[in-house]
C-alpha cells in the first residue's frame, strides 16, 4: 500500500471525522481541520504522528492558503467542511444565504485552490470534494443549501477538466441522509414567519428532526468507498454514496430528460 498525505476539512464529526478515521486506519497522514482548539486536541488524539490538527475557519482565505503552505505536499483534499441551513426560499435572509454559500461554495474553493498549485507541479493527486445529493437535485425547504451545493457540483465538473492533463483527478462526493449531525446540530434553521407555507413546510421540518439519528448511510462505509476509489487509475467524477442519494438523483435526472423530450421542438427552434 502506498501511503499518502491527507487533507480534510471539517473532521471534527460526521463524515469528516469518518474520512479521516478511515485514512488513518488505513495508515494515511492526515492533516484534519477543526474549528475549536478542544477537537483539535481531540482530533491529534487519534493518533500521535499521522493525526495532525489544525484549527481554520474556511470562510477565512489568507488562513486557508496559510494553512495550504503549511502542511506541505497533499496527495487527497477532502473538501467536506460545511452545514445545513434550513428555510423555504422566500423566508431565507439574503444574509444567511450569502453565510451558506461563504462556508458551502467559498470555503470549499479556497482549500482546492490553496492546494492544486502543488497538486500541479508534481503532476498527481486527487481533488474530492463534498457536495450533496442536493447538489443533483432539489428540495423544498433547503433552496439555499441546494444552491451551494449545484454551484459547487458546477465548479468541479469545469475543474476536473481542467486538471485532467496534469494527472489531478477531482470527484464530487454525493451523499444522501448518513447518521451524523448533519440535520441536527450542524443544521442552521431558518424562522418560520409566513403562513402559507406551512402546510408544506411543517411536516418537512419534522419529519427531518425525527430522523436525525436514524438515517439509512453509515459514515464508515461511506469513508470506505472513498478510499476505495483512491488507487484506481479513473475514479469516478461523481460518487454517489446511499440507495437514497441514487433513488432521488435518478428521479431528478429523469425529470430533467422529460423536459427535454418534450420541449425538443421548441429548443430547436431558436436556431438561426
Amino acid at each position: 500500500m502506498t501511503t499518502k498525505n491527507f487533507l480534510i476539512t471539517g473532521v471534527s464529526s460526521g463524515l469528516g471525522r469518518a474520512f479521516a478515521v478511515a485514512a488513518l486506519e488505513a495508515g494515511h497522514t492526515v492533516a484534519g481541520t477543526v474549528r475549536t482548539s478542544a477537537d483539535a486536541a481531540a482530533f491529534a488524539a487519534l493518533h500521535p504522528r499521522r493525526a495532525r490538527a489544525h484549527v481554520l475557519d474556511v470562510t477565512d482565505d489568507d488562513a486557508v492558503f496559510a494553512l495550504g503552505a503549511a502542511v506541505g505536499p497533499v496527495d487527497v483534499l477532502i473538501a467536506n467542511a460545511g452545514y445545513g441551513l434550513e428555510g423555504t426560499f422566500e423566508e431565507t435572509p439574503l444574509d444567511a444565504l450569502r453565510a451558506q454559500f461563504d462556508v458551502n461554495v467559498f470555503g470549499a474553493v479556497a482549500t482546492i485552490q490553496a492546494v492544486l498549485p502543488g497538486m500541479r507541479t508534481r503532476r498527481r493527486g486527487h481533488v474530492l470534494a463534498v457536495t450533496s445529493m442536493g447538489g443533483l437535485a432539489g428540495f423544498p425547504g433547503v433552496s439555499a443549501y441546494c444552491g451551494s451545493k449545484y454551484a459547487l457540483e458546477g465548479i468541479l465538473e469545469s475543474l476536473g477538466q481542467e486538471v485532467a492533463g496534469f494527472g489531478v483527478h477531482v470527484t464530487a462526493v454525493e451523499p444522501g441522509s448518513f447518521r451524523t449531525d448533519w440535520a441536527g446540530r450542524s443544521m442552521t434553521r431558518v424562522p418560520r414567519t409566513i403562513p402559507d407555507y406551512d402546510d408544506l413546510f411543517d411536516p418537512i421540518r419534522d419529519a427531518r428532526r425525527t430522523a436525525s439519528g436514524r438515517q439509512l448511510g453509515d459514515p464508515a462505509r461511506a469513508a470506505a468507498a472513498v478510499l476505495r476509489i483512491l488507487d484506481e487509475p479513473e475514479p469516478p467524477r461523481h460518487l454517489v454514496l446511499g440507495s437514497d442519494a441514487l433513488r432521488t438523483i435518478r428521479a431528478g435526472r429523469d425529470a430533467v430528460d422529460r423536459d427535454l423530450a418534450v420541449w425538443e421542438d421548441l429548443s430547436r427552434s431558436t436556431d438561426h
